[in-house]
């Protein structure tokens, strides 16, 4: 069963990937906090409904564009966390390390952002609270998520084809597109890579 230790060397381990470029920038958080029946929880959110939002009703990780008054993206993924779920990185957090950066897509297309996920641990088993951007909050057990069974696919249609991605199901919900390409990613830095679905930068995701 992976612990806090086995996480926290891994991550410090790694040397994330970045991507060089003005492009405009986001950042997001893999907030992970101790399981009721032992081993590690890792915070899924649905987010809400907006026409105006590529990912709208999407499963992701908490975050956001970094703003102006933001120091750094690691501070974007604490802010964008808290407005977002409650949840407060900064006092209740600890930041255990970063994963490689990935260029956003959104319906098939490519989009002008980079994504910077950052993985952090709550020092209390807090719940988090739902907000107006979203709908739901899910603590699945990352034994669970590495599990084989978990991993799927799904139908997408694109353009005038119909794709099959690859995805994790667990408990009625599905994990794809940029989600699962962040997932992924953590697992190779914990050297889990054995297990990895490769998914190219050009495929269509969220």
């Amino acid at each position: 069963m992976t612990g806090w230790g086995d996480l926290a060397r891994a991550l410090s381990g790694h040397a994330p990937l970045r991507i060089c470029g003005d492009t405009p920038r986001a950042a997001v958080a893999l907030v992970f906090r101790d399981g009721a029946q032992g081993g590690l929880e890792l915070l899924f959110i649905r987010r809400a409904e907006h026409e105006r939002d590529p990912w709208s009703g999407h499963m992701g990780f908490p975050g956001g564009r970094r703003e102006p008054g933001d120091p750094d993206l690691e501070a974007t993924a604490v802010r964008e966390t808290l407005e977002e779920t409650s949840l407060d990185l900064a006092g209740d957090g600890e930041r255990l390390g970063a994963l490689d950066e990935v260029k956003a897509l959104a319906r098939g297309r490519p989009v002008d952002l980079v994504i910077a996920p950052f993985v952090f641990r709550l020092r209390r088993r807090l719940d988090g609270a739902a907000s107006h951007e979203v709908v739901s909050l899910h603590w699945l057990p990352l034994e669970r998520l590495l599990a084989p069974g978990t991993r799927s696919t799904l139908q997408h249609p694109h353009e005038e084809t119909v794709l099959e991605l690859p995805c994790l199901r667990i408990d009625g919900l599905v994990i794809w597109g940029l989600t699962y390409r962040m997932f992924e990613s953590l697992l190779h830095a914990m050297g889990e890579s054995g297990t990895r679905t490769l998914v190219k930068e050009h495929e269509p995701g969220e």
